[in-house]
Parts: structure tokens; sequence; C-alpha cells
């Protein structure tokens, strides 16, 4: 029999998926060309700007996480999300790069700066395929939180899926008695068994009525609609709607939460004093500053790098509504940080002692559920879950769309023309969203790919820090720079894993032994030791998942591991990864040609001339500059060097200057609100 209690949540996401679809049409007229179908024309002012960065910067995944690490390691936890707010002043001047060049898509940068369309077809060929494993992983990720929201009850449970939540819980209960008193030799067995399951996905939390491919099938035909009906223009018009949705769903838990809980005053008695603070105590495993710099350090390399980049910033009318709504939206996505740092301490004060979820990732589908008892709200939820997901996909598959089309497609067609461009684009966005599908259904180590995700776009971020900012690159660094970080960084470290030589060698199985016992020892090369057979019980042990290479050279070049952490081996893994490109593109670059004279001059001199205020002062602008590409060389900082860096202009040295106020005033907003709701 239906259950009538929840027409009204069902109706909520029906009403939601009409409008997006309806935006998706209304904007289909503004599709018909190229530039129309992947940068709206140019036309796009500070208010799509804002809404278009904030939709591409905030994704459902990084609530549901960032509120799950708080709930585990308290407010401290949310700097692995929250350190991007010091990357705010940086985007000031980024988006105005990216909008001065005046192309299309990231890969054109290539061709346009280096005369090498090689490397325009590879960085496309590369993002492309890139793309479809980001869709899945949004995919494998939407599902997990959707299906946290919509369990099936326990008596409608099947004897295997009871199995394989009771194991689950097994593993739990095991893993605290573990960090409070010692386990006997039969525990510790099982322990390692149950966690060799856990890493192969083979136990779970819970089990839900949506089946993964119902999930995936659904959530592709929707995004693939309005996205082939109305492009970049009706992706914009859909992240101003899905923008509200998105903060309606941060701050929907909150109001509640502290109803369910009795108020600030109950928060600060069920959760402990220091679980509140923004910087972890001494001893333990939060965040500590230099492995929060690594982070920042790789992230504002492989920024640079992302296919998006010119789809986001090249639609804005002007280089000042670019930059205007890069600041804006990404600052809007850190108060959402905030708001989703305290459902996770919420959580922490309701779900306590007896009541602990065994599964942390389950904390806002838990709350949700509990909480969201009126009609309409649970629907409202799951609306603005599926908008978060969908905002940051969409805009993915626009930059895929343009650069196969733009930089591949037109490589190889005789007979290009815009009408043909946008049906081969539309036609891309399907096959990369059902791309995603597969993806989605194989893939299983959802880590392995965040590690991934961080730094498969440092090699080429690099490389677009150098083309902005440096004479001297040449294609052949280019070339040799991504060939060896993708070799040595970032497939050759899943290789060892399928080799018994390696993944078997005790030498390689090796764990650090951290001077603070309250620090857990970490495997020193692998992601993870497991046990080969997890049904044997003596079983040797084998190394699986990413291999650490940047440890191991380290290591060789004498640097003792032995005591760091897990926080402090990934740490040092990203200054070599952030390092590493850079020289390369140096050492390289100045042992071979660089490209010709006059056209690297007509691109600095483009670079340097501001977009126009109309179509027709923006022609005149760039044919002045075409005929003299040194009128802007009186801005060098460096003249008379093959380094490009400009003098800062009042614009650019006031929006900095605001900025660096903007992101200190927000971190210490949050401090403040912190201590208040600490009692502090």
């Amino acid at each position: 029999m239906f259950n009538f209690s929840i027409l009204p949540d069902i109706l909520v996401v029906l009403a939601y998926l009409a409008v997006i679809l309806y935006l998706g049409k209304k904007s289909s007229h503004s599709s018909s060309s190229e530039e129309g179908f992947f940068l709206a024309g140019r036309k796009l002012g500070k208010v799509y700007q804002f809404f278009l960065n904030f939709g591409n910067a905030t994704d459902a995944n990084g609530a549901v996480s960032t509120a799950s690490l708080v709930y585990q390691q308290g407010a401290s936890g949310v700097w692995l999300a929250f350190q991007t707010i010091f990357m705010n002043p940086y985007y000031w001047f980024m988006n105005t790069w990216f909008r001065r060049v005046r192309l299309v898509t990231v890969a054109e940068l290539f061709e346009d700066r280096l005369g090498s369309r090689g490397l325009a077809i590879l960085y496309a060929a590369f993002q492309v395929s890139y793309v479809v494993f980001f869709i899945g992983w949004g995919n494998l990720v939407g599902y997990n939180v959707t299906a946290s929201l919509m369990p099936k009850p326990e008596q409608a449970w099947t004897q295997e899926e009871r199995q394989k939540v009771e194991q689950y819980r097994d593993f739990r209960a095991l893993e605290a008695k573990a960090k409070t008193t010692t386990l006997s030799p039969a525990e510790s067995g099982r322990l390692s068994r149950l966690g060799d399951l856990y890493v192969r996905k083979q136990i779970r939390s819970s089990v839900s009525y949506i089946k993964p491919w119902m999930f995936y099938l659904g959530f592709t035909i929707i995004v693939s609609s309005y996205l082939m009906l109305g492009g970049m223009s009706g992706t914009a018009k859909n992240e101003v709607f899905q923008g509200i949705l998105i903060v309606v769903f941060s701050l929907l838990l909150i109001p509640f939460g502290f109803a369910k809980l009795g108020g600030v005053e109950a928060l600060r008695q069920n959760v402990p004093h220091d679980m509140m603070e923004l910087i972890g105590a001494a001893g333990t495993e939060a965040v500590s500053w230099y492995s929060l710099l690594a982070i920042l350090l790789v992230s504002i390399i492989q920024i640079n790098g992302i296919m998006g980049n010119m789809g986001v910033s090249g639609s804005a009318k002007d280089e000042y509504a670019a930059r205007f709504g890069a600041v804006s939206g990404t600052y809007a996505k850190r108060l959402m940080i905030m708001m989703w740092t305290f459902v996770g301490l919420i959580g922490l004060g309701i779900y306590a002692g007896e009541r602990k979820l065994a599964d942390p990732d389950a904390l806002w589908g838990t709350l949700s559920r509990d909480l969201l008892v009126l009609p309409g709200l649970f629907g409202l939820m799951l609306a603005g879950l599926l908008a978060a997901m969908m905002s940051n996909i969409a805009t993915q598959s626009m930059a895929a769309s343009a650069l196969f089309v733009r930089n591949v497609f037109t490589s190889f067609s005789k007979h290009h023309d815009e009408k043909k461009g946008v049906l081969v684009g539309r036609i891309t966005i399907i096959i990369v969203l059902v791309l995603g599908i597969t993806v989605a259904l194989s893939m299983n180590d959802i880590v392995a790919f965040i590690r991934v995700q961080l730094t498969a776009n440092v090699p080429w971020g690099a490389a677009v820090v150098l083309i902005f900012f440096w004479r001297r690159l040449t294609k052949a660094a280019v070339w040799w720079c991504v060939a060896i970080f993708t070799v040595l960084f970032l497939v050759g470290p899943f290789l060892p894993q399928w080799f018994p030589t390696i993944a078997n060698n005790p030498a390689y199985l090796q764990k650090t032994h951290p001077a603070l016992t309250t620090v857990k020892p970490a495997p020193m090369f692998f992601d993870k030791i497991i046990l080969e057979n997890p049904d044997a019980e003596n079983s040797p042990l084998i190394g699986t998942g990413r291999f650490n290479v940047e440890g191991w050279l380290l290591g060789h070049c004498g640097l003792d591991l032995s005591k760091a952490s897990a926080r402090d081996l990934q740490a040092v893994s990203f200054y070599v990864d952030g390092a590493f490109p850079f020289v390369v593109l140096i050492c390289v670059s100045l042992i071979t040609r660089q490209p010709p004279k006059e056209k690297v001059d007509q691109f600095f001199g483009k670079m340097k001339t501001p977009v126009g205020a109309t179509p027709e002062i923006e022609k005149q602008e760039l044919e002045e500059t075409r005929r003299n590409p040194h009128r802007f060389d009186n801005k060098k900082l460096f003249p008379n060097s093959n380094w490009e860096w400009t003098k800062w202009n009042r614009v650019d040295t006031t929006g900095f200057v605001i900025c660096l106020f903007v992101t200190c005033s927000i971190v210490g907003l949050f401090w403040f609100l912190l201590k208040i709701t600490a009692g502090a």
C-alpha cells in the first residue's frame, strides 16, 4: 500500500526537477552557435557569475564528508575543506587571466601560446578521460548520500544483507574497543578479517531501497536533458535556482538540530570542549599547519589546469564580472562549510554514548530522517542534495563537451560548421555522462580517487601558470612534464599492488612508529596493508592501493620517514607533487627551442589588453595590440626579462586587500562562533 505521508516530499522533488528542465528549455534559443552553447555568448554578468562559481565549487560530497569528519574529529576536522579559503585572494587575479586570453577552452591555450595543436589534443583527451572518472565518482558519492536518506527497514532485509550489516557493526565495535583496551588474540584476528572485508567494500552499514543503476540512470537523464537544451546559458540559470537550494540544504538541519538537543547549552553539555576547537590539540591526528600548506600548494597549482576555468571565466561579459564572480561565489562556499561544521557538532551532541553511529558517513542521512519530520522538508533536503550534485557535474560536462568539439573533433573533421559543432557537443555530453555510469558501477575506492583528484591537474596547472607568465616556456617542456608526472605520480603508483615482488615484499609493508603514542602507525608505502586471504587464519600480508612513490624517492635521498604520521606522509608527497612539474618545465625549457617570438609577443600583448566594455571597443583595442604587441610593456614588473608579471593597478590592489580582509574576517567569524557555542 502506498505511504501517503511521503507524498509532499515526492511532490517537492518533482517540482525541483520540473523547474530545472524548464530553465534548460527556456535557454535553448541562445545555444545555436558554439560560443552561445559553450560560453553563453560571453554575456553573463556578476550575478550569474556568482552562482556559476558557487555551484561549481559546492557539491554534496563536500557537505557530507565535512560533517562526517567533524563528527569524528571535532571542529578541527573541517580544515581539509576549509583551507581553500586562503585561495580566494588568488582567484581575484586568476579569472582575469582566463577571461583576457579570449579563448573557448583551456586546450586552446597550448596552441595559441606554444603553437602546439598536439598538446591541445593531448590536454583535451586527458581532461575528457578525467572528467568521465570525476562524473563516475560524483555519481557514486551521490548514490551513497541519497541511499543513506532512504534506507530499507531492518525487517525487509534479506539474509545476505543482514549478515553484511551485522559484520560491519561488529567491525566498528571491535575497532572502538581496540582504542581503549587490549583485544584478545581471537578478537584481533576477527578485527583484521573484518577490516579486510571493509577495505574490499564487502560489508556495509545500511541497506537502501534505491539500486545504484536506478539512481545513475535517472540522474544522468535529468542532467543531460537540461544541458543539451540550454548549454552554458541554461546551466547558468539553473545554477541560480540550485544555488538557493544548496543554501537551504546546508542550513536546514541546524535549527531543527538545536531544537532536538534543547539549545546551545545542551550542545555544550553533550560535546567535549576540545571538540569545538578550530585548531586541534597537540598530540592528536588533527591537521597540522604544514599538511594544510601542502594541500594548499597543490590546490593552487592544479586549479589553473582545470578544464572548466575557460568556460566559467570566459562566459563573463567582462573581466570584472569574472573576478567578482570567482571570489564571491567561492566565499559563499566557505560559509556553507561553516554550516556543515555545525551539522557535524550537532550530530556529536545527538548521537553520543550508546547512540553513537557505527558509520560516521551516515550522519547527514540519519539526521535528515530523524529531524525533518514535517511534510515536505525531507523532499526539500533531497532536492538540495541533488542540486549540489548536479550543479558541479553540469559545468564539468559542459567543459568536456567544449574540449572535444573545439580541440579533438575539429582537428579531424574536414567540414566543420557551428551547427554541427553544437550537435556534436550535445552528443558528447550524453556519451560522457553514460560513461560516468559505467565508472561508478565499477569504482570502489573513493579515497584513492580523492587523492588523484587533488594532483591529476598539477602538471597542467604548472604549465598554464608558466604560459601566463614566462616567455621562455617551450612545448617540449610541457610534453616531458606531463609524460614524466603521469608515469611517476598518477598511473605508476597504482601498478606495484599487482606485482607480488613488491606487494608481498616485507620492506614495503613497514609501518611508521610516531613518537606520540596518541598517533596511530601508518603504512609507509602502500595505502593499506591487508591479508592476502581474509578467510585464512595465517594469511600473509600484502600491500594494496597507491604506492607512495614520493616517500620512496625521498627515502633514497636520505629522508627518514619512519616516525611520520599518516598526515606527515601525505604532506611530504604533496610537496613533491607541487614542486616537481616546475623543476621539469624550467629545466627542459632552458635547453629546448622557444616558440616563434612574434607568436609569443602577440599572446602577451593580448594578455595585457583589458576586455573592452563593448564589442566595438574590444575589436578596436585588440587591433591596436595586433599592430603593436609591446604597447603595454611599461607595465612589466621586471622590464627586459622573460617574466611577464605586471604591476598592480588600483583595482588589483584594492580587490586583493579586500579579499585578504574578507578571508581573515570569515576565519575570525568562524573562530568566534565556535567559541560562543563552546561557552568560552
